[in-house]
Order: C-alpha cells, then sequence, then structure tokens
C-alpha cells in the first residue's frame, strides 16, 4: 500500500503524486456506496498493481473541501478578476469572496490587466483595494510587466487554487509561472463580456513549499448551501461587529440599533457591500425549498 496526494482527475483516473514518482489510479467501487468519490486535492491509500498503476483504497480526512470545482484540503484561494475585458465587477468579486468563505478558507484578490486599464480605471480599482485590505484582505494588482514569481511564489504554501470566471487570465498567470506549461488561453467575448472555458479540469502544479491549482472558469456561482442565517458571517467587516446589535440574531436588514447599519451609514464602499448582501440575503430566501 502506497500514499500520495491526487493532482489530477480525468474520466475516472487519477493521478496520485508519492515520493518515487506519479501513479494513474482508479478508485474502488466502495466509494459510491459511501456516496463519495476521490477530489484534486485528497491524500490517499492506494494498492499498487502495477509499475505505474493502482486502486484507491482510502482517503484521510480532508481538511476542507471546495465542490465546485472539486479540490480539497485548500490553504488559500486566489479569486482572479481582471480591470478589463471582462470589466471589473466589485458585485461578482463580492460574490466569489462570500462562497470561498462558506467553506472556510481564506481568501485572496489578484486583480489582472493592469496594463490594458486607463488611468481611472487604475485609480478605481486601487481604491477599492485599499478598502478591501481594510477589512483584512491581501490584494493584488498586476499587469503585464510585474515578475509573477516574485509577487506569487512567495504566497504558495500547502495548496492554493486559482479561481475567478473565464477569461480574466489564470491560465496565462499559469504560462507565465511554470515554463513549457501552455495552457490553451482564449481571448473574450466582447458581446458576453466573459472568456470561453479553457481550463477543462483541475490540476495540482507543483512549486517549491507546495500546489498552484489551476480551475475551470465559472459562468455561475452556486450558493445553495449557504443559509440566510449565515450569510453575515461571510462578510467579515458585519461578522466583526455584529455582537454590538441590539439583538443577537441580527439578519442587519429591519432590526433596530443594527451596528452593520451605522457602520455603513456614511462610507460609499460598505453601502456598495451591503447592497451585495442585501442581495444574496434575498436570492437564499427566495429560493425553492430543497427536499
Amino acid at each position: 500500500m502506497k500514499t500520495g496526494r491526487i493532482i489530477k482527475s480525468i474520466s475516472g483516473d487519477y493521478s496520485v503524486q508519492t515520493n518515487d514518482g506519479v501513479y494513474i489510479t482508479k478508485a474502488r467501487g466502495l466509494f459510491r456506496k459511501k456516496k463519495t468519490s476521490p477530489v484534486v486535492g485528497d491524500v490517499v491509500d492506494f494498492q499498487v498493481e502495477n509499475e505505474t498503476g493502482g486502486y484507491i483504497q482510502h482517503i484521510h480526512e480532508r481538511e476542507n473541501i471546495l465542490l465546485r470545482p472539486p479540490v480539497s484540503n485548500i490553504n488559500k484561494v486566489i479569486v482572479v478578476m481582471s480591470a478589463v475585458e471582462p470589466e471589473f465587477s466589485q458585485q461578482l468579486l463580492d460574490r466569489f469572496l462570500v462562497v470561498v468563505h462558506s467553506y472556510h478558507i481564506t481568501p485572496m484578490i489578484c486583480v489582472t490587466k493592469k496594463d490594458l486599464a486607463n488611468e481611472k480605471q487604475i485609480n478605481d480599482i486601487n481604491q477599492i483595494l485599499s478598502k478591501y485590505e481594510e477589512i483584512g484582505y491581501d490584494t493584488l494588482f498586476v499587469g503585464e510587466s510585474e515578475d509573477l514569481s516574485v509577487l506569487i511564489k512567495p504566497l504558495i504554501e500547502g495548496i492554493i487554487v486559482l479561481s475567478g470566471q473565464s477569461g480574466v487570465g489564470k491560465s496565462t498567470m499559469m504560462n507565465r509561472l511554470f515554463e513549457d506549461l501552455n495552457i490553451e488561453t482564449n481571448k473574450i467575448s466582447k458581446a458576453l463580456n466573459r472568456g470561453k472555458h479553457t481550463t477543462r479540469h483541475v490540476e495540482l502544479f507543483e512549486m517549491e513549499h507546495g500546489y498552484l491549482a489551476d480551475t475551470p472558469g465559472f459562468s455561475a456561482l452556486d450558493f445553495s448551501h449557504i443559509e440566510k442565517e449565515t450569510l453575515t458571517d461571510l462578510f467579515p467587516e458585519f461578522a466583526n461587529i455584529k455582537s454590538e446589535c441590539k439583538f443577537r440574531n441580527c439578519t442587519h436588514i429591519n432590526e433596530p440599533k443594527c451596528a452593520v447599519k451605522t457602520l455603513i451609514e456614511e462610507d460609499s464602499f460598505y453601502q456598495l457591500r451591503y447592497k451585495h448582501y442585501l442581495t444574496l440575503f434575498e436570492e437564499i430566501q427566495n429560493r425553492k425549498v430543497r427536499y
């Protein structure tokens, strides 16, 4: 029996990296009975059947798991947005951050294509990122001229996932970080303001102190696992002051003496974040009951 980490999964074949190489394995049928399956990032035990392959017998306990796309044992998610092409959207950024927080994973913000933005766009994004830094987020704003090795590589400890909508430059970042990778990239559709899905599977790429994962881009985000009662905890600046609200279970909507509503009264950034909170709260409240 050998132990290793799944670094790639395609069509039921799991590439497991061990101290003595990579084995192509398959999952035993017992996982179907348990209604689970191995995912990229899992540490697994497998029975060797030949020199290069075998069958996964056991999945070690996971620290966490991101369901879409499926990756486990994540240390940090870098939410990648672009300054232009597609145009920067704070609402979309907030939705990504909420999803990452919902899986108890630390998010970081990276905005790309700085070199394609005009001066006003750069100034606006810098101001927005400074507000996210005040909340506690780490941020990067990068263009073609920046050395990603200097900016990104020091962040790689454990499993780091690049996540964001299609066309923001995740695959381009991977190609710049790893020589001879040549991940396919496509230009965005100007009509739809989004890119085509160029990454079709999740794969971990090894770096000095961990792995960097490229993931498929998103056309939609899933909030089905988030309840309206816990949504406030996924906005850190609201979670940090909710104890100051008059009511312990304050939703920060209609309750009197609400600390969150006091916070947003004179700050346009937090007003916009609060608007995004209300939109998500309403979406979750109005979704169909799951049976």
